[in-house]
């Protein structure tokens, strides 16, 4: 049995919150051929960041038919062939699962014996040719320049520098893409700003032979001063706000957006036991409580830690072998000795960031600029319970034990709904059922029972 189910079957809980909602926003924007109607509601993206290297994973939840898919991301420089890379998914879902909110539980001793605490946790879960440039003559006329065309994995490649907005915008629809309204001015800034453009679709032939039935992440790596994220194209067909789950790799510490506020998620509540059937949705109600308490124009902070280890950990550090795939340029491969035994891992000298945005093109005007701090203390979005003792045990204690819980469970039923802005009858209504009665939230009001008789 794989370690985290072992773990797993003594009952131990640490969910990770993406497996509620589906990741979110994206740096470029989907363009559709014909009149097929797509949209980018979510994504996850990955920034290694030393000095000027940067390297980027790109996830992307894409609806719709796969022919239809084609993306395109403002880059910094012509990329060359070996810049682009293609990776898996189930790297980026590691990550994730180390980096998730987690659900912490704590039982209560017999309030007769010595005082001791058991904490337990785990993770439960964690068209081709035909398709290509009209005409290198019609493209330089628009002031479009095909700087580079590559397969890679499954996708066909092309890096465009254009002249200007409206000749890009026409390229991209004779070349029978429908692109999101209002792209232009924002194409138009990139433009101005000597950025190129990303242009990637899926190549149907190669997609076949992997066997996949869905579609990797993208990986391009480059120089640049910047350490930024553009988002505006990514809010041009997005239905409503959309996520961004951005987790950034870095060597100094903790990352933070420079020209929005970077706010720490509220950690370490108490809430009441009955949300371990639910941690998801409730993480997912914590969090939009949380943006709406900020104006929904800040940048959230869900986890800054080494990582190299991790306390509690909802999975395991990821290996350096996962790092090297990630882009982290720094750090060297696994080695083995001579006789084919591994050698113990050293420290990964990487700090994690995992940043989370809901954003519209009104509450995110700007592109993402980011910068590495040299805070390297360590957070994370963590949550407790903590089962009451139901034993028989009679004792003074345990009948002050006892008379102290229905305080104690109105105060996490109030920190429940002052976290997800839920209805706090119907909090105690499911703690009640659940074996946790806070009674009528009065137990605290000590005047409310003088004249009751």
């Amino acid at each position: 049995m794989h370690r985290f189910l072992k773990t797993l079957a003594v009952g131990a809980v640490a969910l990770t919150a993406m497996a509620v909602e589906p990741a979110h926003a994206f740096c470029g924007f989907f363009v559709a051929k014909g009149d097929a109607k797509l949209f980018n509601e979510a994504s996850k993206v990955v920034m290694v960041r030393d000095q000027d290297r940067t390297v980027i994973t790109m996830v992307n939840d894409f609806q719709g038919n796969v022919k239809d898919f084609a993306m395109v991301i403002p880059a910094p420089t012509i990329l060359k062939r070996e810049q682009i890379h293609v990776t898996e998914n189930a790297i980026v879902e590691h990550l994730d699962a180390y980096t998730a909110p987690r659900l912490v539980e704590y039982f209560d001793p017999n309030p007769c014996a010595v005082r001791r605490r058991l904490e337990t946790l785990a993770l439960q879960s964690a068209p081709a040719a035909e398709d290509a440039a009209v005409g290198a003559g019609l493209a330089k006329k628009l002031g479009v320049k095909i700087e580079a065309e590559y397969t890679v994995g499954e996708y066909d490649i092309l890096i465009l520098s254009a002249k200007e907005s409206d000749g890009l915008a026409t390229w991209l629809t004779q070349n029978n893409y429908r692109i999101p309204e209002g792209a232009g001015p924002v194409l138009g800034s990139y433009i101005k700003q000597g950025m190129k453009f990303f242009v990637a679709r899926v190549n149907l032939e190669e997609h076949a032979k992997s066997g996949n039935t869905f579609l990797r992440p993208l990986q391009i790596a480059f120089e640049s001063e910047k350490f930024m994220l553009p988002i505006r194209l990514g809010t041009l067909n997005a239905k409503g706000k959309q996520d961004l789950l951005l987790w950034t790799l870095t060597r100094k510490g903790r990352v933070e957006t420079a020209n929005y506020r970077t706010v720490r998620m509220p950690t370490g509540n108490e809430i009441p036991t009955y949300v371990k059937d639910e941690f998801g949705p409730a993480y997912k109600a914590i969090y939009g409580e949380a943006v709406t308490k900020e104006g929904g124009a800040a940048v959230m902070l869900e986890y800054a830690w080494d990582m190299g280890w991790c306390d509690p950990c909802a999975a395991d550090p990821l290996s350096a072998r996962e790092l090297r795939q990630l882009g982290v340029f720094w750090v060297k491969p696994d080695q083995q000795q001579g006789s084919g035994q591994r050698i113990a891992p050293q420290a990964q000298d990487v700090f994690v960031t995992r940043l989370h945005a809901r954003y519209d093109a009104e509450s995110f005007p700007e592109d993402l600029r980011l910068m590495e701090t040299g805070d390297r203390q360590n957070f994370q979005g963590r949550y407790v319970m903590r089962h009451p003792w139901k034993g028989e045990a009679q004792c003074p204690a345990a009948e002050e034990y006892r008379a102290s819980l229905p305080a104690r469970f109105e105060r996490e039923a109030q920190t429940l709904a002052s976290l997800t802005g839920w209805s706090i009858d119907e909090i105690r209504a499911q703690m009640k059922e659940a074996g946790t009665d806070p009674g009528d939230g009065g137990d605290d009001d000590w005047w409310k029972a003088i004249w009751k008789d």
